[in-house]
């Protein structure tokens, strides 16, 4: 076995790490857990992740899930990859910030919207979200006439925000603006970007139809 396994599915956030894994360069294996066979919610798999989600990693025997920690590992494990910010640099901040505003109100705000809950005004205020034209509107600010989220350079974060973005306006849980539309399409143009999107998209041309 591989030092560093990557569990997906190609149909699945696991795209998000896949691409990690392309721009980090390091060697992997892929173990493609299928939804029709219940492979998730095996007990070999629910081993390494009790949820049952993918995607997952195991480095050297540690586990790490949810893509938000996998990136934030990935680039601290192999810092040549040049994905985050030095360790004491005071770039740490605003990549944790929005590397993090990902996992949170990002992915709170669309899945509300996917599964049509609309809060009320009072329900915002519960929310770590808010309202998703709050969400919308603070990832606009961020991402307007500029080409990465922290410094000069491609990290961890861009990495994620961008597949965030491209895959809510891909399935409509995110409305199309300009900042995001010239954003998204920057970074999907990076050569890891597309090795991933190629190897994800032959995974799913492989899989059985029926």
């Amino acid at each position: 076995m591989s030092d560093l396994v990557f569990y997906t599915n190609p149909m699945s956030r696991g795209r998000i790490i896949r691409w990690m894994l392309e721009e980090v360069g390091q060697p992997y294996e892929t173990k493609v857990l299928r939804w029709e066979t219940g492979d998730a919610k095996a007990a070999d798999y629910l081993a390494i992740n009790p949820m049952g989600k993918v995607p997952a990693i195991v480095h050297d025997g540690v586990v790490v899930t949810e893509c938000a920690a996998i990136c934030a590992y990935l680039a601290d494990a192999f810092p040549e990859a040049g994905l985050a910010p030095p360790a004491h640099s005071k770039l740490r901040g605003p990549y944790y910030r929005w590397l993090f505003f990902g996992a949170g109100p990002i992915e709170q705000a669309v899945g509300a919207k996917a599964v049509s809950f609309e809060p009320t005004t009072e329900q915002s205020r519960m929310l770590g979200f808010g309202h998703i034209e709050d969400v919308l509107g603070a990832i606009e600010g961020a991402v307007k006439d500029r080409a990465y989220l922290v410094g000069d350079g491609f990290t961890a974060a861009d990495l994620y925000l961008a597949s965030h973005l491209s895959w809510g306006m891909n399935f409509d849980t995110i409305g199309k603006r300009p900042a995001f539309e010239t954003y998204v399409e920057r970074h999907l143009q990076r050569p890891a970007a597309r090795r991933a999107d190629e190897i994800d998209n032959a995974l799913i041309a492989a899989q059985p139809t029926a």
